[in-house]
């Protein structure tokens, strides 16, 4: 019998610790809202409150639970500069703008496209963008420090002592990665960063032990394993599980999809489409939009169920949520607004239900996505995401979870691959098509409007 493990997974909004037994049961979970505090002029983690955090719970799982492993799965968009045993300056949250100057000459620096299939984002969206910012507001900073971590691979770095990198989360939308060479890009080496660059080890990878005093005073090891970016270790668990040519449509503060049989020639890079690398090397066209978010901005932080009543009054009513709530995704340069008689409540929530819905329905077709669907995270949870884009879609069957917390569970399965071990079975389960009458006339109106929002954007550019 093999011990359970416990796995962080750690979003921007929330992170949580998920404790899973050998045979793929998740048997305890907990979770915090990570600390983003100001620190000047700029927005940073408080990294020490959710590291005590860490070693609380994982100290009360091996009490509990007898666990003798750790695995980390992260948000992207994030990275660390470590010199020692210390940050060299506090963890920068990426949803933050550089200064109009900067941003200028920052973006010029950015490699093609063609090159790191990283489109021009704003913010942090692309890391290498922020690691700029930081270099440009203290030139001395880069030079002090002594590696340059992903997000996963702090944890890492902070539990088991190793500077580790980890290509799916080099391979997210950074910069600082050429998937068709399987190397560091061309601005990694012209801005001399390369030897900050530390060596690689796979994801799930044994790579040390965390030594751990349990309140009765004895000591412990427990093994540490490199960590993974969240929505590659989701496509990894549905890969583990049989899955073979399906579109994965990742769900949580970002809706992120991955279409394996997409050309990566296919991608616009002004739509939010890019390539993400899979942890085996692979680049996969993906495209993507802040859908948890928005859905949070747009309904007004709603938490409660959406009715199938709700839906069909902002159906017949004409009730339309249109692009974007949230930066970034295929619909830039405009703002979120509702267009239609005034929705509030649950009505609101449903008009923004329907616009996340069909927001995916864009994107699938966009990034070309004809196979199985499979819908994993926290839009799941809304109940009726997978029933209206099954009801947009017919031609694609569509699998979800019952535990659609995929990113830990691929956390998980990649330790376990590493241990010798496949405890999850298939437990997905074809969703049914929601039935709501006047829902193929509603999105045929909606996808109208947004290209008509996609043609006025494509006129200015031109015009200037």
């Amino acid at each position: 019998m093999t011990s359970p493990i416990a796995v962080f997974d750690l979003g921007k909004t929330n992170s949580k610790l998920f404790v899973i037994a050998d045979d793929g049961v998740v048997i305890d979970e907990t979770r915090t809202r990570p600390v983003w505090r100001d620190d000047g002029d700029i927005r940073v983690l408080d990294d020490a409150a959710l590291f005590d955090w860490m070693k609380r719970e994982l100290a009360r799982a091996v009490e509990a639970h007898g666990v003798t492993r750790m695995m980390f799965s992260g948000h992207g968009c994030t990275f660390a500069l470590v010199a020692g045993e210390r940050l060299v300056h506090p963890i920068i949250d990426y949803e933050q703008e550089p200064p109009a100057d900067i941003a200028e000459r920052i973006d010029a620096m950015a490699p093609d496209f063609y090159e790191t299939f990283s489109p021009a984002l704003p913010l942090g969206f692309n890391y290498g963008r922020h690691l700029l910012w930081l270099d440009a507001r203290d030139p001395s900073l880069i030079g002090k420090t002594q590696a340059i971590l992903p997000y996963p691979q702090f944890w890492t770095w902070k539990f088991s002592g190793r500077a580790l990198s980890e290509v799916s989360y080099l391979g997210c939308h950074s910069h600082l990665w050429a998937p068709l060479k399987d190397d560091f890009s061309s601005l990694v080496d012209r801005r001399g960063w390369r030897p900050k660059m530390p060596a690689f080890a796979k994801a799930g990878d044994e790579v040390g032990h965390y030594p751990l005093t349990l309140s009765d005073g004895r000591t412990t090891d427990v093994a540490v394993h490199n960590g993974v970016h969240d929505s590659n270790s989701a496509l990894y668990y549905y890969r583990s599980l049989g899955f073979g040519d399906f579109t994965l449509i990742s769900t949580g503060t970002w809706v992120i999809i991955f279409n394996p049989s997409s050309p990566l020639d296919r991608l616009d890079p002004g739509r939010d489409m890019l390539a993400n690398v899979t942890v085996d090397h692979m680049p996969v066209a993906t495209i993507r939009f802040m859908g948890g978010r928005e859905y949070d901005v747009a309904s007004h932080g709603w938490v409660k169920p959406v009715s199938i009543d709700a839906l069909k009054a902002v159906i017949d009513r004409q009730a339309f949520a249109l692009p974007s709530f949230a930066a970034g995704g295929p619909m830039q340069g405009h703002d979120g607004r509702f267009i239609g008689p005034a929705v509030d409540g649950e009505e609101r929530a449903a008009a923004a239900l329907l616009y996340i819905s069909l927001m995916t329905d864009l994107s699938l077709d966009l990034i070309g996505s004809q196979n199985a669907l499979v819908i994993d995270g926290g839009l799941v949870k809304t109940g009726l995401y997978a029933p209206l884009l099954t009801a947009l879609r017919p031609g694609q069957t569509i699998h979800t979870s019952s535990n659609p917390e995929g990113s830990a569970l691929g956390a998980a399965a990649l330790v376990f691959d590493a241990i010798g071990k496949s405890p999850f079975a298939n437990d997905c389960a074809i969703a049914e098509p929601a039935t709501i009458a006047g829902l193929d006339d509603y999105r045929h109106a909606w996808r109208q409007m947004v290209e008509e929002m996609q043609d006025d954007n494509g006129r200015k550019e031109r015009r200037a």
